[in-house]
């Protein structure tokens, strides 16, 4: 066994049990475990882009996405059955702050020394990064505490959060598995050319494993296709997540967004399937099950 694999499991064994812990725990708990994901994660795009802290777009884009938890933060107040967020923060302030990054990075990169097309591309570069880390990982957040207060007679947040990283740990562990096994179409050679049509599909199938194990654990009073269906959209939506997280790193030629986990590389590495995920089920809980 390698010296990596070893450091893997070991970074494994301690995580995974404080992270169940603070999904269950939620409230502030989950909502700093999130928030400090998000930091991590804006910091280690950032620096990849080549962007410095003696550079403006580096604190526009940190700040933003900084914003935007602090909005969620001020915009939490007691419920029923735990903290839920206000209308507001939600729906007004936070996409006045998104739009008011779009303008003002639009116009800070605009009046920029460099060629244009190396001023545009860097500009939609950041937009991209800063919404893909700062409007995807509240989901996080929002499936653990919104929905436990919605549905606590049949579901809580942290079931919520144990069905969404149960799916995408066993589906990636199964994906990889079946992949390695008898993997021979490759789903996207330009982006990831070790993942196959084979192990996405290993992949699904242990998403629906999960799936049924929930079933009869925590969701017994859900109807069983919509169990089956959140597990197989998780699923897809996690994979494909990850397939994007790549194109970005390959677009870079990097092959880890940093070094901070031990064995496992940075916070977008290990957490990149979940922030494609955690939207496809907040929406489907809200929408369709609601």
């Amino acid at each position: 066994m390698s010296r990596n694999l070893l450091t893997r499991i070991a970074v494994a064994a301690v995580a995974i049990p404080i992270i169940l812990w603070i999904i269950y725990r939620g409230g502030w708990w989950l909502f700093g475990m999130v928030a400090l994901f998000a930091v991590i994660g804006i910091l280690e795009f950032l620096i990849n882009e080549g962007f410095r802290p003696r550079g403006v777009s580096f604190w526009v884009g940190i700040l933003t996405v900084a914003g935007i938890f602090y909005l969620i933060a001020e915009g939490l107040t007691p419920g029923s059955g735990g903290i839920e967020l206000a209308s507001f923060s939600f729906h007004i302030a936070i996409p006045l702050l998104a739009i008011a990054f779009f303008l003002v990075s639009g116009i800070l990169f605009a009046i920029g020394s460099e060629p244009p097309d190396r001023l545009f591309a860097r500009y939609t570069r950041l937009v991209w990064g800063v919404f893909y880390i700062g409007m995807l990982y509240p989901f996080v957040f929002l499936l653990g505490e919104t929905m436990g207060l919605s549905h606590t007679d049949s579901f809580s947040g942290g079931d919520c959060l144990l069905f969404l990283f149960g799916v995408l740990w066993v589906g990636d562990t199964a994906a990889m598995g079946v992949g390695s096994w008898i993997g021979k179409h490759r789903l996207a050679p330009a982006v990831s050319p070790g993942k196959t049509v084979e192990g996405f599909i290993g992949g699904l199938a242990g998403a629906l494993a999960i799936a049924v194990l929930m079933m009869f654990w925590k969701f017994s009073g859900v109807p069983w296709y919509h169990v089956l269906i959140v597990a197989l959209g998780c699923s897809t939506f996690g994979q494909l997540g990850d397939l994007v997280e790549s194109m970005w790193k390959r677009s870079l030629g990097i092959k880890d967004s940093s070094a901070v986990i031990p064995g496992h590389g940075g916070v977008l590495d290990r957490f990149d399937s979940l922030l494609f995920a955690a939207p496809f089920m907040y929406f489907y809980l809200s929408f369709i099950i609601m």
